[in-house]
């Protein structure tokens, strides 16, 4: 089953393979580049068998060096029937491309990752056929980044350490570092980054904290018209405003043409706020604006 961890998974090494840093480090690979990156079919079904599908498979072509496909995993559990998968992958990918294969499991849990780490054999008596043995990025292989520098530089890698480490003991501390870090970064691209980290962090408490930091990290220069906070206090405002139209509509209420452009133009959120809150309760539209300025 796809879930929010395999779709981050996904998103995160298809768009910047460069957070593969830590299996090129163990390898004793200089660390990758993303135009060393190309993207393949995560398609590994034959003509007639049941259908397979990788999460990400990506072909690493450095200038110099070894060319290797790499097939990345995301695993939230121990599985014995995604082991068989596995050595599947490893075999059809080797035989379809011709090169060598690198398979790449993605654990939060310590225990899971310790099992995806194999080896899983094929043996009949003493005689072993073949042999997986995934890489894992886990708690034991990803480190632990509470710097705002290395966040800002390396902003692919902080985003699965937040992700990986998110059960452990200094979560909140990593949690805390890659968002500031990520401040530094222009309004879309600290949104995106955002964005993946939450949905890597799935239905759990710490995503909860992390939306609270999100939240924080917006606000941490409030009332100085950052451009960050702009966005949101304009995202903020907008959702307000369909809320008291939805409201004024759903209750019967006319809306003159004058009423609708007053709201609309409104940008100050406490003051959609107190009309949002009069809209559930007013006689009329009208209502919304009592012991206010006309002239306003």
């Amino acid at each position: 089953m796809v879930t929010a961890t395999h779709e981050a998974s996904h998103r995160l090494f298809q768009e910047h393979p460069e957070a593969l840093a830590p299996v090129f480090e163990a390898l004793g690979l200089p660390p990758p580049l993303k135009t060393d990156f190309h993207e393949l079919s995560a398609d590994v079904t034959e003509i007639r068998p049941v259908e397979r599908r990788a999460d990400t498979v990506l072909k690493f072509e450095p200038d110099m060096g070894e060319h290797f496909v790499l097939a990345v995993e995301a695993q939230t559990k121990k599985d014995p029937e995604k082991a068989k998968s596995w050595a599947y992958y490893v075999s059809y990918l080797r035989a379809k491309y011709d090169l060598p294969v690198l398979l790449v499991v993605v654990c939060r849990d310590r225990s899971t990752a310790a099992w995806a780490a194999g080896p899983f054999q094929c043996a009949v008596g003493p005689w072993t056929t073949q042999v997986t043995r995934p890489f894992v990025l886990g708690p034991q292989t990803v480190p632990e980044v509470t710097d705002e520098t290395v966040v800002a530089q390396r902003p692919a890698l902080a985003a699965l350490s937040a992700i990986i480490h998110s059960q452990g003991p200094r979560a909140a501390a990593i949690l805390e570092a890659v968002a500031r870090g990520l401040v530094a970064f222009p309004p879309d691209v600290t949104k995106y980054w955002f964005e993946v980290v939450e949905v890597g962090l799935e239905s759990t408490p710490t995503r909860e904290n992390w939306r609270k930091l999100m939240q924080d990290v917006v606000t941490h220069f409030p009332g100085h018209g950052t451009l960050f906070e702009e966005k949101y206090l304009e995202g903020k405002a907008e959702g307000k405003i369909e809320d008291i139209l939805r409201v004024l509509t759903v209750r019967g209420l006319v809306i003159s043409d004058d009423i609708r452009e007053r709201i609309t133009g409104c940008t100050d959120l406490d003051t959609l706020t107190t009309w949002f809150e009069r809209s559930l309760t007013a006689a009329a539209a009208e209502d919304l604006f009592t012991d206010e300025d006309p002239a306003l």
